[in-house]
């Protein structure tokens, strides 16, 4: 595994079912099994990681952010104030 990143792998958890148990015994058994193996720790982990941007992408990011600002202070200065999109309907 590589330091540092998150990974996903594959786990597989099996539980059989014993001669007379019941569905509830069984799901009891295969929930505490999958919990013990750390599957749903690494899951909820993973689910909203996001990757850190390329310098060049950050870089990029930063000079829209520098001309849209510096766009909006020159209308304001004017008087207008640019037009903004309409959310919703």
């Amino acid at each position: 595994m590589t330091r540092g990143k998150l990974v996903p792998t594959m786990i597989n958890v099996e539980v059989e079912r014993h001669g007379n148990e019941n569905v509830a015994g069984l799901m009891r058994r295969f929930s505490r099994k999958v919990q013990s193996s750390g599957v749903i720790k690494r899951m909820r982990r993973l689910r909203y990681h996001k990757r850190t941007p390329s310098h060049t992408a950050a870089q990029r990011d930063a000079l829209t952010r520098i001309n849209k600002t510096e766009k909006y202070i020159e209308l304001y200065k004017m008087g207008r104030e640019p037009q903004t999109k309409k959310r919703g309907r």
